[in-house]
């Protein structure tokens, strides 16, 4: 049986909000919440802590799919690097002045499609997009 967990996007709408509709979700019950990571994201996806329990399968059912695209978009990616770039002593400036740059010439990831792209690569969750 798929577990079914669901991710209510009308509480999204920034970086913060996001992490604390997933701690919400996945975290419940714990006594302690993820952090604002996306490495971290992507360990609390594999299980062992939270609802999900190892490599047991489980659907993500995202409301309001299309206007998170939009929140977690170019512009809050763009915001999101630049804030990284004011702490040098914390972030690599060369990597992340990289990231930003392909992101203003449209190569780049924005945070939703680095969101999308860390859940993809958990074979064992289905995303459903409403």
């Amino acid at each position: 049986m798929i577990k079914t967990l669901i991710v209510n996007g009308y509480n999204i709408n920034d970086i913060p909000t996001f992490y604390a509709e997933i701690n919400r979700v996945f975290m419940k019950g714990m006594d302690w919440s993820l952090g604002e990571s996306l490495d971290a994201l992507d360990d609390m996806l594999y299980g062992g802590y939270g609802a999900i329990n190892g490599k047991e399968d489980i659907r993500i059912v995202w409301v309001n799919f299309d206007q998170n695209r939009l929140d977690l978009g170019k512009d809050l990616t763009r915001n999101y690097y630049r804030r990284k770039l004011e702490q040098p002593d914390v972030f690599n400036r060369a990597l992340i002045s990289g990231k930003l740059e392909k992101l203003e010439n449209g190569t780049g990831k924005t945070y939703f499609e680095i969101i999308l792209e860390i859940l993809s690569d958990h074979p064992n969750i289905e995303l459903v997009r409403k």
